[in-house]
């Protein structure tokens, strides 16, 4: 069945911005990373693909742009609208409308395609079910249509994709400025002590493998997680905790709870050692992003979606004898 909105209009008209008469003189990069929200290095694959005119002359990263002038920025190649694999994998899909759309992403699916992943992708899996969005490569070219954050591969639950350019810009400045409320559940490994806390331990890549992020890393950015204890289990020893992310670094729950004493459940990467016997039944992190908060990009309205539980991560509750309902679950999201 088609939801509301399945297929917008696709605008492939060149965008034009007109830079305020009492903006400050800046670098052409600096500007349009600010104004876009996008990251410099995008930025720049955009400008040297010829892509950017200031005042309807080919630009360099390094213009100055001063007030008045007027920048015009050609649209990208178009992703390829079908999937890389012959069959795209299902997605749930929570929402959809004009703008946005919200899935429930499954364990196990990376978000889009990289360097070591050839297996199907979300992306894969949102160009099936809505074509459309091949329109949507970010500024530099590359196929992440509507991508505004991510999931680790193992790491299940809610995200939310943008239809529109104008939502994405909207999308991704609601990250950057951390006005969206992110909700996580996950399964700690011991029996955490304290009822709350807060994690606020800085990160980066980790000194010596760069796979890794780490507390301990030589360049360190701000990252805080709020913890709260939903249930314990004395066998096994494991902690049922909400975590919400005031920051969106890499890894960042998954290290802050590992650099706390208990990493989540299924930990390969922070683990630490050997989880007994719960390790081959549940063999990716226990981890699955709950619930989302952000401000529609058209109306402003304060939108919350909720993902249900992975099947694995449900079925490792019943184990323990936790049988959530969708009270329980409100409770969860809910409580201070």
């Amino acid at each position: 069945m088609a939801l509301p909105g399945e297929h917008p209009a696709t605008d492939r008209q060149p965008t034009t911005l007109t830079v305020d008469r009492e903006h400050p003189r800046v670098r052409l990069d600096q500007f349009l990373a600010a104004r876009l929200v996008s990251s410099r290095s995008q930025i720049a694959r955009m400008i040297k693909a010829g892509l950017v005119t200031l005042n309807g002359v080919t630009a360099r990263a390094a213009s100055m742009v001063r007030g008045g002038d007027r920048i015009e920025l050609a649209p990208a190649p178009i992703a390829p609208s079908q999937p890389r694999s012959g069959t795209a994998p299902q997605i749930e899909v929570l929402f959809a409308d004009s703008e946005l759309i919200a899935v429930n992403k499954p364990p196990g699916m990376v978000v889009h395609q990289a360097p070591g992943h050839s297996d199907s992708t979300l992306v894969d899996a949102l160009l099936a079910r809505f074509p459309e969005l091949a329109a949507m490569a970010d500024p530099d070219g590359i196929a992440r249509p509507g991508i505004v954050h991510r999931l680790d591969k193992d790491t299940s639950g809610v995200m939310v994709v943008a239809r529109t350019p104008s939502a994405r810009a909207a999308l991704a400045r609601q990250f950057k400025e951390r006005t969206v409320r992110k909700t996580y559940l996950a399964l700690a490994r011991g029996l955490m002590a304290r009822d709350r806390l807060v994690v606020a331990r800085p990160l980066g890549r980790h000194p010596t493998e760069r796979k890794r992020m780490s507390v301990r890393s030589r360049a360190p950015r701000d990252a805080v997680s709020q913890v709260a204890v939903l249930a314990r289990f004395k066998e096994p020893r494991v902690t049922l905790v909400r975590v919400r992310p005031e920051t969106g670094r890499t890894h960042q729950i998954r290290v802050h709870l590992a650099s706390i004493g208990h990493p989540c459940l299924g930990d390969s990467l922070y683990g630490g050692g050997a989880q007994g016997d719960l390790s081959p039944r549940f063999p990716r992190q226990a981890l699955h992003a709950l619930a989302l908060e952000v401000n529609h990009p058209g109306s402003g309205a304060r939108l919350e979606f909720t993902a249900p539980l992975a099947p694995d991560f449900a079925a490792l509750l019943r184990e323990f004898g936790l049988y959530p309902d969708p009270a329980t679950i409100r409770k969860w999201i809910d409580v201070e």
